[in-house]
């Protein structure tokens, strides 16, 4: 049985680690998506501001904004943007009192492809389910 053909995006993927934003990409690109790269949250809400993204895709731990801080920083300009969290704190992220607003989906670290598309089918469903 053969699966549906991927719908291509156009996705800002952030994170400090430029090997991780290049490798991310890399693995997009293989889907026929769009990326665009940036190296900080700073950066991203300036390709934010300028572009129209289906996705963002975040690190969680970066210096002077960590990924939640720019999810809810994208939410208040776009509040229907849908954002992707990649932690490696993911399990201790979900069971804190503390839920990560403005976080549509969380991915643990290590990742596989098939996580990323996973996520991505999630947060741009149309079919009426929430995110």
């Amino acid at each position: 049985m053969s699966k549906a053909p991927i719908k291509s995006r156009n996705i800002l993927v952030v994170d400090d680690e430029p090997y991780v934003c290049d490798a991310v990409r890399m693995m997009l690109a293989f889907d026929g998506h769009k990326v665009e790269t940036a190296g900080s949250g700073k950066d991203a809400l300036e390709k934010f501001d300028k572009g129209k993204y289906d996705v963002v895709i975040t690190d969680y731990a970066m210096p002077a904004m960590k990924g939640d801080e720019l999810a809810m920083s994208i939410k208040s300009r776009a509040p229907q943007q849908p954002v992707v969290l990649i932690t490696a704190y993911a399990e201790m992220l979900k069971a804190s009192d503390n839920p990560l607003s403005g976080v549509d989906f969380i991915i643990s670290k290590p990742f596989l492809l098939e996580s990323l598309r996973e996520a991505i089918e999630k947060v741009t469903s149309t079919d009426g389910n929430p995110r």
